[in-house]
């Protein structure tokens, strides 16, 4: 084969290539103060929003109110704090494969190991029992108290063994942790793995109409959701 036919057969393959694939291309692009990829905006938009990063309107923009809740988000979840969105604020927003059906409510996009869902169902499943009626933020909030604790030295290290931690909630006490858990259930425990944490860092939380424990209520109290206090 001479020179000239295989710049014409690498050419034709390099068309191809842009042409079945130009989302894939684009959909890495930074996104960025004053960028125009309205859908993608939209999509960063609803996920900060649904973790309580961003208050403003899902209108495709990318100005002042987005850029300082990608800056918020990248903060707490240990990125570089630059107001854009490349690579790895894509990933942590579970949006790394740049696919445009990637769930709103911060579920990661893609595969998921049989391990990580079990730990979601765990988490689901305690959620459920826990706070079954509380307000979505309060479902998370209890997801995000049971995390605090994994990464805390005074808790075991991993989700199955907080939750099932004697004596630690009252759901595995009284069998409710067996209960099939509705979407909502299922969908805060994605958003608090993913790093939404309403509570602000709590490990501990009570009812304080039915609490009878007096040490609990010594706890210093960070926030209130529902009707759950959540405190150091």
């Amino acid at each position: 084969m001479n020179l000239s036919k295989r710049i014409m057969i690498a050419w034709c393959i390099a068309v191809v290539m842009f042409l079945v694939f130009p989302t894939v291309i684009s959909a890495r692009e930074t996104i960025y103060y004053g960028s125009s990829d309205t859908k993608t905006i939209k999509q960063i938009q609803t996920k900060l929003k649904n973790w309580g990063y961003y208050d403003g309107e899902v209108d495709g923009v990318f100005g002042y109110k987005t850029e300082t809740a990608v800056k918020k988000f990248q903060e707490k979840n240990g990125l570089k704090v630059d107001g854009k969105v490349g690579n790895q604020t894509y990933a942590a927003l579970g949006m790394s494969s740049g696919s445009s059906s990637s769930s709103s409510s911060g579920a990661s996009s893609g595969s998921t190991s049989a391990s990580e869902s079990k730990e979601v169902m765990l988490l689901a499943r305690c959620i459920n029992g826990e706070a079954r009626g509380e307000p979505y933020a309060g479902q998370v909030a209890v997801a995000a108290v049971i995390l605090n604790r994994v990464d805390h030295e005074e808790f075991p290290d991993t989700v199955s063994g907080v939750i099932y931690q004697s004596g630690a909630f009252d759901a595995v006490m009284d069998g409710q942790i067996n209960l099939t858990p509705n979407e909502s259930c299922i969908r805060a425990a994605k958003d608090a793995l993913n790093g939404w944490d309403p509570t602000g860092g709590a490990i501990y939380y009570y009812n304080p109409v039915t609490a009878t424990n007096k040490w609990i209520r010594t706890r210093p109290i960070i926030t209130t959701i529902g009707r759950h206090v959540f405190c150091e």
